[in-house]
């Protein structure tokens, strides 16, 4: 392929300060669980982190005290995505309160258990709001301050291993989860020439409040998972492993992907479908 040495895009200047990791974090939906986990394990590095909850102040108070050990300062900000032209105000509190921005994990979610046939419109719009219309006006708020700023940057996007595959009595999950995963595609592909890498994070099963299992260790074999190929649920902090990852610049090669943590759940595929004994499967 020729290259045209006349056309020059605009390539970001890296800030050297952020050598060792990034300083000034955004996590969504930082509460408990998965996003609890990445806060956590960014402060370690970072001096400011903003962390965002919807319904429990008290977790996310939990999760600052956390931080706060690492070093960090903890910035505790409400963020409701069910109205999610919300979003961008929270987003520039929080660059505000750090004084700048170098990564943002978009982390909030929602979701339900409901047959396709009995689903409301309000219940698909809930969903939607909050897993893709939020986070898409996270993502593009971030951006404008990461673009202004100069010197790249990294989002991460925490969509689920259903965004790439379905499950029965999840269709508004999945659809916003699936619509987030090629979001992620798109910004990675226009953000590229200002330095920002844009990518998914698709977690499996984990032990979170989402799956009733907080605060359980879930490599302890009370948590058999034959489906599963490691035979048991993730921990949270495996996912942020990841997200740490991505963030820090030894993942500065990386845009565009979609990295799945789910134990392998999604290289079953057909062996799980051959190997079903009931018909359980077809009901939440």
């Amino acid at each position: 392929m020729s290259h045209d040495p006349t056309s020059t895009p605009t390539v970001a200047v890296p800030d050297p300060t952020a050598a060792a990791g990034p300083r000034r974090v955004l996590v969504t939906g930082a509460d408990s669980g998965i996003g609890k986990a990445c806060a956590v394990a960014l402060a370690a590095e970072a001096e400011h982190v903003a962390i965002t909850w919807h319904a429990d102040e008290g977790g996310a108070r939990r999760t600052a005290e956390e931080i706060a050990s690492h070093g960090a300062t903890a910035h505790v900000l409400h963020l409701d995505l069910t109205t999610p032209t919300s979003a961008p105000a929270v987003v520039d509190d929080a660059v505000a309160a750090m004084g700048g921005l170098d990564a943002v994990v978009l982390n909030a979610g929602t979701g339900t258990s409901t047959p396709l046939l009995d689903l409301t419109w309000q219940q698909w719009r809930d969903v939607v709001a909050v897993d893709l219309d939020g986070a898409f006006l996270c993502l593009q708020r971030s951006a404008h301050h990461l673009v202004e700023q100069g010197w790249g940057g990294r989002i991460v996007a925490v969509t689920s291993v259903h965004e790439h595959a379905p499950r029965v009595g999840a269709a508004p999950y999945c659809a916003a989860k699936g619509g987030l995963g090629m979001l992620v595609k798109v910004a990675a592909l226009e953000l590229a020439e200002h330095g920002i890498t844009v990518n998914a994070v698709a977690p499996g099963e984990i032990a979170t409040p989402m799956t009733g299992q907080e605060d359980e260790d879930p490599a302890d074999g009370a948590h058999d998972r034959p489906g599963i190929p490691l035979r048991r649920p993730g921990d949270a902090r495996e996912v942020a492993a990841v997200v740490r990852l991505l963030c820090r610049p030894e993942g500065g090669y990386v845009t565009g992907a979609s990295w799945a943590v789910d134990g392998g759940m999604l290289t079953m595929g057909p062996m799980a479908g051959s190997h079903l004994t009931s018909d359980d499967w077809r009901r939440p």
